[in-house]
């Protein structure tokens, strides 16, 4: 299996936390060299380790935001 390499370009900021410190947070990140994406996962305190996560480009973070946006107003 190849070795992942990716650049944490922007820290958006950190949705929540978990016991051990490994925190799930909006990045802007470029895997294997690629352009960056938008990327939330869990990342370890030293970003060195990382858990499954979702990448979207630009068009797809917006049109979750729409979806989020109907959602939310749905519930209330």
């Amino acid at each position: 299996m190849s070795e992942i390499s990716f650049d944490i370009t922007k820290n958006f900021g950190v949705i929540s936390e978990e016991r051990g410190g490994w925190k799930k947070e909006l990045n802007l990140v470029a895997w294997n060299g690629r352009a960056p994406k938008f990327d939330i996962r869990d990342w370890d305190p030293g970003h060195e380790k990382m858990g499954k996560g979702i990448t979207l480009t630009r068009e797809e973070a917006s049109k979750l935001l729409e979806l989020l946006q109907q959602a939310l107003t749905a519930e209330a």
